[in-house]
C-alpha cells in the first residue's frame, strides 16, 4: 500500500492532517532530527570556544555554515539521516555521521570532525532535543491556540454578560445566572491553566553516560565541564540571538541526573496540559447541553448534512469531536506523566518509545482546541429560548423570598416556601400571594413582587464584564 493520508494509521496524519500542519514540523520525527542536529552543533560550536588547544575557535564562515545546517534543515536531510540509520541501526549515531558528511569540502570543519558528539551519550542529545521540541510546540502552537480560546470566551462573556439564564444544579432548575458569567467562569479557569503550562521550566542535561561527566574529565580533567554544559544549555538558542553571536539551547540546566534527564518537568507539563483539557471537556459538555436546550443555535453551512436520515438535524459535532479528542489526548498525556519519571537504575529504554508519542498527545490536544474554536464561532444565542425557560421556572424565586423572610425573623421561612414550591409547577401568582401575606416591611414586599426569574441574577453581569 502506498502511504497517503487515506492510508495513515493515525487520524492525526490522515483525516485531520491538514489541521495539524503547524505542529507537525515541531513534533514529528523530522522535527526530532532537526533538534538533534541543532543540539549537536550547539555543543560542537561551544567546544571550539572553550579554549582547548586542540580545537581552535571556528571562523565566522564556518559558524555561518553550521547555522545554515540548522536553519535550512529539510525533509531531504531527515530522509538522508534515516538512510544512514539503516546501516547504523542507531538514530543518534546516524545524526552524527550525517553532520560529519556535511563537513566534506570544508577543511576547517573536517579537521575538527571528531569533536562532533564529543563526550556525549545519546541521551545528552535526546533529552535536550525533546525539550526543544516541547519549547517550540508550547510557544508556537499550544499557547497561541489556548490564548485564542480564552480570548473568544472572554469576548462572549462580555457580549452576553447581561443575558439571564436559568441555572441547573443537579440537572434541576436553580438560581439564575447569566450566559456571560458562566463563560467567565471558564475564562478564569483557563487563565490559571495557561499560567501553569507557561511556567514549567524545560530542562536539559549534558553530563554524560551516568550524569557524572566521566568521559569529559578523562579528556580534560581540570576543565569545569559542569559550568560549560550549563552555559550551552542556558545560552539563548539560535532564534533568540543576533547573527554570528554565540548560541545555545535556551533551556534550564538540570545538574543532577542518571543517564536520562529525570523527566519530572515533562510530567509537570503534561499534567498541566491534561488539566487544561479537563476544563475544556467540562466546557464542551456544557455547551453541548445548552445547544440541546436551545439556548444556542448553530450557524448553518451550505451543503452540510447533520444526519443521513433526519434532514432537520444540526448536530453539535465540533463540541463532540473536541470532547473525544481531549479524552484521547489525556489518555496519552497522563500515561507519559506517570511513566516518564520512572527509570530502572541508571537507565532503561522504556521512556524512548513513549517519548515518540509526545506529538500524539499534543496533536489530539491541538485538534480539540481547533474543533472548539470552530464550534464557538458557529454559536448564535437564542435569547427567546432562554427567556421562555426562565419564565417557566418561577420556583427559583423561593430562595430570595425565604431569605428575606429569615432576615426579618419569620419562623419556618424555608419550610413554608418548600411547601409551596417543591415538586410543583409554580407561577407568579402563587408567589405573589405568599409575598402579599408576609409580615415584612412594604419596601421589601415591593422589591420581591418586582422580582422575576430573569432579574434574579445577583452580581452575575458585573462578574462577567469584569473578567
Amino acid at each position: 500500500m502506498t502511504f497517503s493520508p487515506i492510508s495513515a494509521l493515525s487520524p492525526l496524519d490522515g483525516r485531520y492532517a491538514s489541521k495539524l500542519n503547524t505542529l507537525r514540523p515541531l513534533m514529528s520525527e523530522q522535527g526530532y532530527m532537526h533538534r538533534r542536529v541543532q543540539v549537536e552543533l550547539a555543543w560542537f560550536t561551544a567546544l571550539s570556544d572553550a579554549g582547548f588547544a586542540e580545537f581552535k575557535p571556528l571562523t565566522p564562515e564556518a559558524r555561518q555554515y553550521l547555522t545554515g545546517l540548522v536553519k535550512n534543515f529539510s525533509e531531504a536531510d531527515a530522509l538522508a539521516i534515516k538512510d544512514i540509520e539503516k546501516t547504523t541501526n542507531h538514530d543518534v549515531k546516524a545524526v552524527e555521521y550525517w553532520i560529519k558528511a556535511q563537513f566534506k569540502n570544508h577543511p576547517e570543519l573536517e579537521r575538527a570532525a571528531e569533536f562532533v558528539h564529543f563526550a556525549c551519550t545519546s541521551e545528552d542529545i535526546n533529552n535536550t532535543s525533546h525539550a526543544l521540541q516541547l519549547k517550540g510546540a508550547r510557544a508556537q502552537v499550544m499557547l497561541p491556540a489556548l490564548d485564542g480560546l480564552i480570548d473568544k470566551l472572554r469576548s462572549m462573556a462580555h457580549q452576553f454578560a447581561d443575558v439571564p439564564m436559568l441555572s441547573r444544579t443537579h440537572g434541576q432548575t436553580a438560581s439564575p445566572t447569566t450566559v456571560g458569567k458562566e463563560l467567565a467562569n471558564v475564562v478564569m479557569r483557563l487563565r490559571g491553566c495557561r499560567e501553569r503550562i507557561a511556567a514549567v521550566k524545560l530542562m536539559g542535561k549534558m553530563n554524560g553516560a551516568v550524569g557524572n561527566f566521566n568521559a569529559h574529565l578523562s579528556a580534560w580533567p581540570a576543565f569545569d565541564w559542569e559550568a560549560f554544559a550549563q552555559r550551552v544549555i542556558e545560552t539563548p538558542d539560535l532564534d533568540e540571538v543576533p547573527a554570528n553571536a554565540a548560541w545555545g539551547l535556551g533551556l534550564s540546566f538540570q545538574p543532577y541526573s542518571i543517564q536520562i534527564e529525570p523527566h519530572d518537568y515533562m510530567a509537570e507539563l503534561f499534567d498541566a496540559v491534561a488539566r487544561t483539557n479537563t476544563v475544556l471537556i467540562d466546557l464542551s459538555r456544557d455547551i453541548w447541553g445548552y445547544v440541546s436546550l436551545g439556548y444556542f443555535k448553530q450557524r448553518l453551512k451550505a451543503g452540510e448534512i447533520g444526519s443521513s436520515t433526519m434532514p432537520h438535524k444540526v448536530n453539535p459535532i465540533d463540541f463532540e469531536n473536541a470532547e473525544g479528542n481531549l479524552g484521547l489526548a489525556n489518555a496519552v498525556l497522563k500515561h507519559m506523566a506517570e511513566k516518564l519519571p520512572i527509570s530502572r537504575w541508571q537507565r532503561d529504554l522504556t521512556d524512548s518509545t513513549v517519548l515518540r508519542n509526545m506529538g500524539v498527545g499534543l496533536g489530539y490536544t491541538a485538534l480539540a482546541y481547533a474543533s472548539l474554536m470552530t464550534g464557538l464561532n458557529k454559536l448564535e444565542l437564542n435569547e427567546e429560548a432562554l427567556a421562555a425557560d426562565l419564565d417557566a421556572a418561577w420556583e427559583v424565586l423561593a430562595e430570595p423570598i425565604q431569605t428575606v423572610m429569615r432576615r426579618y425573623g419569620v419562623q419556618g421561612a424555608y419550610e413554608k416556601l418548600k411547601e409551596v414550591t417543591r415538586g410543583k409547577t409554580v407561577c407568579a401568582a402563587d408567589l405573589h400571594g405568599l409575598i402579599a401575606a408576609l409580615e415584612i416591611p412594604q419596601a421589601d414586599k415591593d422589591r420581591l413582587l418586582a422580582m422575576t426569574p430573569g432579574s434574579y441574577v445577583g452580581k452575575a453581569a458585573e462578574l462577567a464584564r469584569r473578567v
